[in-house]
């Protein structure tokens, strides 16, 4: 009854994931969920993560958080070069989208990572917009007088010419670029720019020290850009979308016709004097981030130093609006390049190329007529917005369409590449698919909602928005891609699939030019799912899907429909609903990391090895569960529900649709279903079931771990381990631990059911099946749980499944990452001899030498998600030999979810 030292306690728990949910500091919102190994420095275990990797650097603006990204077009001398080219300090503000979009592609197809299913309820999404788009036509009065009294004040903002706000975005463009920084001068050069050509200078002295120090012109330029009521708020995910569409919407004046573009106004002058404002406010963030960026690298040069009075200042004043702008200039700097032509090269140079890739680098040009002294006039410069990285963006559309398997992916691929030769030769190309209608419908502006702004939507808020959109050969949303203008979030999800389709005429044709970008669509014999849609979580079980950047693609279609978009109802559970916002979980920074400790509530100074067991997910007291062979019969989508939906919608929006309505089609809404014959191999005996996909649940990866090779520790007389193992590994007990993970605390009770036993049971309740839970069925122990109820429902997927035989694909890159390959050394191989060293060796000479990447999947799987989907459980997915089944109970314990599905 020796208790166990901490430095027993430590090997025991090597190679487990513990979890938890920190601030990040004063004024940075919600909490941030990480999971760390304490324990552990080595690097396989402390690299291990439950979500796959970026795989292009044309995906790169997904999120805000830092991150290496995995390209597989590497050119690996042009990648190295551009690294040291960009090797200084960087400022990066502490905030970032939510949910994490890094943690929002799990390692199973349809899934989540930890951090992303803690944020969904403090999304970013579930913030009211503070200004609808139809409040710029409208003109509020609050915006107008703000940025009025901005004009004129005396340390407010200069009125600018928009030619000065060009000049000035070329050359910080130029000084992003620079290496290094320009000594000491640059702060009084920053100064004189600053304050004689943008603002106004300050009215009184704020440095003494330095009244021309970076901290003074970062003070004014934060007081002006967190001005309320003034600039756009792209902490809103509307506006992060809609940035595009102000940019790129079409004037009412110009004469080609852009179906996707944004009538917000009456007049012309209403979206050039936005567009204005936005050009403006573009301006001061990169003024403010140009700054930020040359104190920092000064800090870590020794040529500058920051006072924590400084810092204190900054981050109270700096509110989210200033944040989010940082983001976009440094979205801008890396992305965008401001190029400046005389005005009599116009005709000759921009006039050339009418592809939609061309109009990218024409129609943000800004030029005015000037009167010369011989009464003529003449053609003053003309700028243009261009992507700096047209290409890079390209290949990364290509990458997608073809992990997607994208029927017919090679004409696709050939089509953008001649509109990128257009662009860079400067030579026609074939004239763009004419518009579904020759004027856009003014009444219906809004992305994200069809009412007008005195109608307001009474409807839950959803932690996944429903966005719809109108698509167009020539519109912004495939501007914004292929421009890299493109802020962290989901929005690059919508943009991948948008530029793909706007891109291919016969899948426009057949498929309609309104998009559900948060439903499915049947084309060409497959069906794609956006993982937003509870349809494509589930099916993307299955063997032979594939996920790429929040889209499923599967041969499994709907029964009985042919090609076209698709909406699909569902439902939030009560408790997920509920818990959203200050409410949530991730709040419960002490209930998350106490619900999942890997000591359970024990003292530290008293563990006991009787604590303590390895759990199994196929024990059962009775009879061996039977031998199940399951096969999906159809995907059922019921008629359409009482109130067919067009778009826009009042549940989501849409860009402007055409006079013509009627030649949209509407996109219908159904009420998804899976069915199954699951046959009993034994006795031949075969049962059909029908499973409603009625709520709205998320799975997610149970986190990888690497078991201790100290479960000797274990080997106590008291310990019930040693009842259900054979830690000698002799074989005597039928069991040996190379084959099992972590210890479990019995703090952490658990039940485990087989699916067979869950399929034959009627009317139950979680809640039921929790209350069942027997201790003395599951943990002999001598200190046994005070619990009455399970904690956790363990799903066993394993026992008694013939696994399917697995299809592989050509790989993304001769190297299979472990995230992508879904391989983790969870227990020593034969050839390993057993140790810890050998298992990562061996694991390492597999995951080098595969040149074929595993796919998981099977229709068993697909079962298993359609009844949770079912009975609205939100589940993590544990696969054997990936992470051990404590570590997974203890996860749930730490989301507060009490469902693990256990597969092989």
């Amino acid at each position: 009854m020796a208790t166990l030292s901490d430095s027993e306690i430590e090997k025991l728990f090597s190679g487990a994931p513990q979890y938890f949910a920190r601030s990040e500091g004063h004024y940075t919102g919600a909490p941030h969920p990480s999971v760390a190994f304490p324990w552990d420095e080595v690097l396989e275990i402390r690299d291990l993560t439950d979500h796959t990797q970026i795989e292009d650097k044309a995906w790169g603006n997904v999120t805000a958080w830092p991150h290496i990204t995995r390209d597989v077009h590497s050119d690996r001398s042009r990648a190295q070069r551009a690294t040291e080219a960009k090797r200084k300090a960087h400022f990066y503000p502490r905030c970032r989208e939510r949910p994490n979009m890094l943690s929002m592609f799990g390692l199973e197809k349809g899934s989540l990572g930890y951090q992303a299913a803690l944020e969904l309820s403090v999304a970013d999404a579930l913030q009211e917009e503070q200004w609808g788009f139809e409040s710029i036509a409208t003109r509020m009065p609050a915006i107008v007088e703000q940025r009025q009294r901005m004009l004129t004040a005396k340390d407010g903002l200069r009125h600018i010419e928009e030619t000065l706000i060009m000049e000035q975005l070329i050359k910080n463009g130029q000084r992003y670029s620079e290496k290094h920084l320009r000594e000491r001068r640059v702060s009084s050069e920053l100064y004189n720019e600053l304050f004689l050509q943008i603002l106004h200078p300050p009215t009184k002295v704020l440095d003494h020290r330095d009244p021309y120090s970076l901290a003074v012109q970062i003070s004014a330029l934060v007081k002006i850009l967190a001005a309320p009521n003034m600039w756009i708020d792209f902490s809103h995910v509307e506006w992060r979308i809609r940035l595009g569409q102000l940019l790129w919407g079409t004037d009412l004046e110009d004469e080609v016709d852009d179906g996707a573009s944004a009538r917000t106004g009456e007049s012309v002058s209403d979206i050039q004097e936005e567009r204005y404002w936005l050009l403006m406010q573009i301006l001061l963030a990169c003024e403010l981030l140009i700054r930020l960026d040359a104190i920092t690298e000064g800090e870590e040069l020794g040529v500058e130093s920051i006072r924590p009075a400084e810092i204190h200042r900054f981050e109270k004043d700096a509110n989210k609006s200033v944040k989010w702008s940082l983001i976009l200039a440094r979205t801008w700097l890396e992305n965008i390049e401001v190029a400046k032509t005389e005005g009599t090269d116009r005709q000759s140079s921009g006039d050339k190329s009418s592809g939609w890739l061309a109009t990218l680098t024409k129609r943000m040009s800004l030029s005015r007529e000037h009167g010369s002294q011989n009464g003529q006039h003449k053609a003053g410069p003309v700028y243009a917005i261009r992507g700096k990285h047209v290409q890079r963006q390209v290949d990364g559309l290509t990458h997608f369409a073809r992990r997607l398997r994208w029927p017919d992916a090679d004409y696709s691929v050939s089509r953008i590449s001649d509109n990128c030769r257009a662009v860079v030769e400067g030579t026609p190309i074939n004239t763009p698919m004419a518009s579904p209608g020759s004027r856009a419908d003014s009444h219906r502006s809004s992305y994200f909602g069809g009412a007008q702004p005195q109608q307001k939507l009474k409807r839950m808020p959803s932690r996944r928005r429903k966005i719809a959109a109108a698509l167009h050969p020539s519109g912004w949303l495939s501007k914004s891609y292929v421009s890299g203008l493109m802020l962290p979030g989901e929005g690059l999800c919508h943009f991948l699939m948008a530029t793909l389709l706007e891109n291919h005429p016969e899948a426009m044709s057949r498929l309609g030019p309104m998009a559900n970008l948060c439903g499915g669509f049947v084309y060409s014999g497959k069906s794609f799912w956006s993982t937003s849609c509870i349809v494509g979580r589930v099916i993307a079980a299955g063997h032979g899907a594939v996920e790429c950047m929040g889209w499923i693609s599967t041969d499994v279609i709907p029964e009985g429909l042919g090609d076209g978009w698709i909406n699909i109802e569902s439902e939030e559970t009560t408790e997920d609903a509920q818990k959203i916002d200050k409410k949530a979980r991730i709040w419960g920074k002490h209930a998350i990391e106490r619900e999942s400790n890997v000591l359970g509530d024990t003292d530290p100074s008293s563990v006991l090895p009787a604590d303590f067991i390895i759990p199994f997910e196929n024990i059962y007291k009775d009879k061996t569960p039977p031998m199940l062979n399951i096969e999906l019969d159809a995907l059922k989508l019921w008629a359409p529900v009482e109130s067919v939906h067009t778009t826009p919608t009042e549940e989501y929006g849409a860009t402007p649709l055409t006079e013509r309505s009627q030649a949209v089609p509407e996109i219908r809404s159904y009420a998804g279903a899976v069915s199954f014959t699951v046959t009993d191999i034994e006795t031949g005996e075969e049962k059909e079931y029908t499973f409603n996909l009625a709520k709205d649940i998320n799975f997610v990866t149970a986190h990888p771990c690497v078991p201790s090779q100290h479960v000797k520790i274990m080997k106590s007389p008291s310990s019930p381990t040693i009842q259900q193992l054979d830690v000698t590994g002799n074989g005597a007990c039928g069991k040996t631990a190379s084959i099992v993970g972590h210890p479990l605390h019995k703090y952490f009770t658990y039940t485990a059911l087989h699916l067979s036993e869950l399929l034959a049971k009627q009317d139950f309740s979680l809640e039921a099946l929790l209350g069942d839970y027997s201790s003395n069925g599951h943990r002999p122990s001598l200190t046994p749980a005070s619990q009455s109820a399970a904690k956790v429902l363990v799903i066993d997927c394993i026992t008694g499944f013939q696994p399917q035989p697995q299809e592989h694909e050509i790989p993304l890159s001769p190297i299979v990452s472990r995230s992508d390959s879904g391989f983790s050394p969870l227990s020593p191989g034969p050839e390993s001899g057993g140790s810890f060293a050998g298992a990562f060796e061996s694991a390492s000479k597999k995951m080098h030498s595969e040149t074929r990447r595993r796919q998981f999947g099977s229709d068993m799987e697909i079962l298993v998600r359609a009844f949770c989907a079912e009975k609205g459980w939100n589940a993590l997915i544990s696969r054997r030999r990936r992470g051990c089944l404590a570590c997974a109970i203890r996860e749930a314990g730490a989301l507060g979810w009490k469902v693990v599905i256990r597969v092989d």
